[in-house]
């Protein structure tokens, strides 16, 4: 997250902002001491343009940098702040528990005893395409809906693929999910990419939004684009595969009429 977003999440009230970097640098021998400091001038005000300076400092021995900033909100009144950033192990932590996801196979094809079956990544991957190449449909957010395709199962890299088979109810399904996505927002080491992550799970568990709508017709669709490509895929010779094509057809031509 950069400071700039942070600061212009800070101040509400502003519409535009300008940025004017001053870098400094000192060493020490000290293993405490900060090895980096930055500060910055922010423009944050249209009509009445006003100073923010923000101070960034970085601790030699770690990643994690620490931001504090004062402003003036245009009335007179002083504001100020402080945040941390994610550091680089809070990230490699969660990106290598998300690793699962590459390797946890969807239950539910496992259950049909699919060989070399898709993995929970590999659903989401291809619904974020199917975001991605939508058509433009009137107040539909694309890149939200992208967003939300990306996180809807990642809960699932510590869960795994709970399926209706497990015999486990929706809520208890739910709760477990919510509080695996927690566990791995602290991991992640909280912050606003955190909270985006919960936002979006939410959204898309609650079928809060016309995105959240769209996602979950897309979860649909991509598990029967899967198993259309398994059907084709267990034929060996073209009889079988022109048999299966016709029948497909069929099905195909009378859910159109029952539409």
């Amino acid at each position: 997250m950069g400071l700039t977003t942070m600061a212009t999440n800070h101040f509400t009230s502003s519409s535009s902002f300008t940025v004017t970097p001053n870098f400094q640098t000192r060493s020490s021998s000290s293993p405490s001491f900060l090895s980096r400091i930055s500060s910055l001038k922010l423009d944050l005000y249209k009509d009445a343009p006003k100073i923010l300076a923000i101070r960034c400092c970085q601790n030699r021995n770690s990643d994690s940098i620490s931001a504090s900033f004062t402003g003036d909100d245009g009335v007179g009144s002083k504001k100020s702040s402080s945040v941390s950033s994610s550091s680089s192990s809070s990230a490699i932590d969660f990106l290598t528990l998300c690793h699962r996801l590459k390797t946890t196979k969807r239950k539910g094809w496992v259950n049909h005893g699919i060989k070399g079956p898709e993995s929970i990544a590999d659903h989401m991957y291809r619904m974020a395409i199917m975001a991605l190449i939508a058509g433009d449909l009137p107040g539909v957010n694309r890149e939200r809906c992208i967003k939300i395709a990306i996180v809807h199962d990642i809960a699932e890299a510590i869960v795994g693929d709970i399926t209706p088979s497990d015999g486990i109810p929706k809520a208890e399904k739910s709760r477990r999910e919510q509080a695996a996505l927690n566990e791995m927002c602290v991991l992640l080491g909280g912050g606003l990419r955190a909270d985006e992550i919960q936002e979006l799970w939410t959204e898309y568990e609650n079928n809060a939004s016309i995105e959240a709508n769209l996602v979950k017709d897309f979860d649909k669709v991509e598990m029967i684009l899967q198993a259309l490509e398994y059907e084709m895929g267990k034929f060996q010779t073209e009889i079988g595969k022109s048999w299966a094509a016709e029948i497909i057809s069929r099905r195909n031509s009378r859910s159109g009429k029952n539409v």
